[in-house]
């Protein structure tokens, strides 16, 4: 029923960029909040973006603040990651998820590998 499916990870340049797709569907994607999160080796999972589901306010912490811009488009149900300015800390299998007052759901994750 329920699925988040990331696409578009892989191996780049320090400096270089991605676009991270994540495809939903099985629930009503409008009233979801989404987001990307991140997890390295080693590391808890880090948020990196938020977009909200009324005037597409967007919300990044200072680590990727200027270098990720986090968007959506409600006709195809998909949220982007446009990743600019890569550095190698950026290395992570890159999470997106929905979230609709208690209700969360994630994807399985796409893998952004950031060589220096």
């Amino acid at each position: 029923q329920v699925q988040l499916v990331e696409s578009g990870g892989g191996l780049v340049q320090s400096g270089g960029s991605l676009r991270l797709s994540c495809a939903a569907s099985g629930f009503t994607f409008i009233n979801y909040i989404m987001s990307w999160y991140r997890q390295a080796p080693g590391k808890e999972r880090e948020f990196v973006a938020l977009i909200d589901n009324r005037n597409d306010r967007t919300r990044y912490p200072d680590s990727v603040k200027g270098r990720f811009t986090i968007s959506r488009d409600n006709a195809k149900d998909t949220v982007y990651l446009q990743l600019n300015s890569l550095k190698p800390e950026d290395t992570a299998v890159y999470y997106c998820n929905s979230a609709w007052g208690v209700v969360s759901y994630w994807g399985q994750g796409t893998q952004v590998t950031v060589s220096s």
